[in-house]
Formats: C-alpha cells, sequence, structure tokens
C-alpha cells in the first residue's frame, strides 16, 4: 500500500474517477461546538472539518466556508429524503462503499484507514454516499424521470443508441450463502474447528437443489437463498472471491459477525436484457454527475432552504 502520502493521492483519485453516492443512518456528531442548526438538527465544527477534508480529496476548492454549505444542504436533503421515505437501506450503502472499496483493490478497512488518515473517516463517507444514493430518488420522484431512481424506456434506447445500438453484457449470476454459525459467546473458542469444517464442506457441496438437505447433515448451517444478482449488484467484500471461483461451484470461505461463510454459485451466465442494460448504465452513472449540476437538483435544494429555519454561529 506504500506510505501515507501515496495512499492519500491514491484515494484522491480513485474519488476524482468515481465520485460516489448517502444513508438515512443518522450523521455521528463529532465532540466539538455546534456552528449551525438546520431545522433543528446540528451541524458541528468537526462535521465541517471532516468535509473540507473530503473535499480536499476531490480537489475542490472553498475551504470551510463552502464545506458548511454543502453540510447545511446535505441536512435539507436527509430530512427531505425521510420525509417522503426514500432512503436507500444500510445494506444498500454497505454494498456501494464495499464495491468502491474492491473496485479500487482495497478492502472496506484499508479504505477506512485511508479515509482515517485525509481526516474524513469511514462513518462520515458512509453518510456522505447514502445522502448521495437517496437524494436522486426524491429529485426523480419530484419532477418525473423513472422514480425511485430507476431508468426510463426512453432513457434505456437513448444510451443504447449512444453505446451503438447494442445493449451492454454483464454477468448474472445466482447465489446461495452458506452460513457455518457460530455463537458470540463461543467465538473465540470455535471460530477455528469452524472455519476447517467449512473448508472441508466445499467440496462435498451437492448443488442449489440439495443445499438444504446438505445443511442438514451438519450442526448449526443455515442456507440463505441471495436470488439473481449483475456483476455490478455483488456485494464488495464477496465480489473479490466470486470472480476468483471462476467456474468454481463455491468461493473460498469468510469469517464474518454470524460465523464462517462462503457462496455457492448455482448459475452464472452472460446476459444483456433490459435489466441488465440498466444496472449497467447506473453503475456507470455512479458518482459522474454531481447533483449541484443537475437543474432539478438545484431547484428543489433552494426550494427547501427558502422554507427551512437555518441558523448559522
Amino acid at each position: 500500500m506504500g506510505g501515507k502520502l501515496s495512499i492519500t493521492r491514491t484515494v484522491s483519485a480513485m474519488i476524482l474517477a468515481c465520485g460516489l453516492a448517502l444513508s438515512s443512518a443518522p450523521v455521528t456528531y463529532a465532540a466539538s461546538k455546534v456552528v449551525a442548526v438546520v431545522n433543528g438538527a446540528p451541524i458541528t465544527s468537526g462535521d465541517i472539518a471532516k468535509r473540507a477534508a473530503f473535499m480536499r480529496l476531490q480537489k475542490q476548492g472553498g475551504g470551510a466556508g463552502a464545506a458548511r454549505q454543502q453540510m447545511i444542504d446535505e441536512a435539507l436533503k436527509r430530512e427531505e429524503v425521510l420525509r417522503v421515505g426514500a432512503s436507500v437501506s444500510t445494506t444498500e450503502v454497505e454494498g456501494a462503499v464495499g464495491r468502491f472499496a474492491a473496485g479500487n483493490k482495497l478492502s472496506v478497512q484499508q479504505l477506512s484507514q485511508v479515509l482515517d488518515q485525509a481526516g474524513v473517516g469511514i462513518d462520515h463517507f458512509r453518510n456522505y454516499v447514502a445522502v448521495a444514493m437517496s437524494w436522486p430518488r426524491v429529485v426523480n420522484a419530484r419532477f418525473g424521470g423513472g422514480g425511485g431512481g430507476r431508468l426510463s424506456n426512453e432513457d434505456l434506447v437513448r444510451r443504447m443508441q449512444e453505446a451503438g445500438g447494442t445493449k451492454p453484457v454483464t454477468t448474472e449470476y445466482f447465489l446461495q450463502q452458506v452460513i457455518f454459525v457460530v455463537p458470540a459467546s463461543k467465538r473465540n473458542a470455535i471460530i477455528g474447528k469452524r472455519q476447517a469444517e467449512a473448508n472441508a464442506s466445499r467440496s462435498k457441496y451437492p448443488g442449489c437443489e440439495q443445499a438444504k438437505v446438505f445443511a442438514a447433515t451438519m450442526r448449526d448451517v443455515s442456507i440463505r437463498n441471495l436470488g439473481r444478482m449483475m456483476a455490478q449488484e455483488l456485494p464488495g467484500d464477496w465480489k473479490p472471491l466470486i470472480e476468483k471461483a471462476g467456474d468454481s461451484s463455491t468461493t473460498a470461505t469468510r469469517v464474518t459477525e454470524r460465523g464462517v461463510e462462503y457462496l455457492a454459485i448455482c448459475k452464472k451466465r452472460e446476459v444483456s436484457d433490459d435489466l441488465a442494460a440498466e444496472i449497467v448504465f447506473r453503475a456507470e452513472d455512479l458518482g459522474k454527475k454531481s447533483e449541484g449540476e443537475e437543474p432539478n437538483s438545484k431547484r428543489y435544494i433552494e426550494e427547501l432552504r427558502k422554507r427551512a429555519q437555518i441558523i448559522e454561529k
């Protein structure tokens, strides 16, 4: 990974190239003084310092003043997202953060370390991602454009025409999750044994249709159907293992908060249907366009600011 300077430059380049999208999860306020209040929600000097650091990674100017205005707009967006019930889930946020990290050859832990070194922090980044993912849903619901963040048929046709008239091709997976459960109270004592059991079971895995019968022959093993996922939707922590599995029926194991897990690849194929096209295009769009450049988004924020009670100290 190199030293601190090279790591910071790497993330700066990643953010410039990928820009991301945020969550309904509440912001964790730093133990610092309140410098603004937006409809009763406090913004602290610690929040602004983190946003200013994040802006520096993105090569944005403006300093603390611009960071303060970003945080005020973000507070307004978060409140509106919650009001209309358009927030993305914690799972979606974690998936986006994981894909961002994995796509740049980092684990989430390594990304967290980089962001800590830059003065941003992973929680601030998660909150930014959560709002940025949720806000387009609100804008689309208000002004049209597919609603819920989806692309309309017209948008799909236009994008395909721009790509030469062909639908993009992506890999479709049907997955199962195999979990060798480890109770928290016994974690330290049995985690090694459970990992050995999970590794040994992979070569005996009978396929997804017989998975539950297979699991019943072992102690405290559960099967969870994950269903259909495109390559762009794969969870960040699992994506490298899925890709490394190749034509194997299972991935390598991972130790998680639940115990020891691996994924079974029930089916894998190349697809180019409308759903695949939409997912590919949305993945390409993630972070390409700043909400501040979107006229409807800008108009919406201006309306919220006019109605809001904003106290700056």
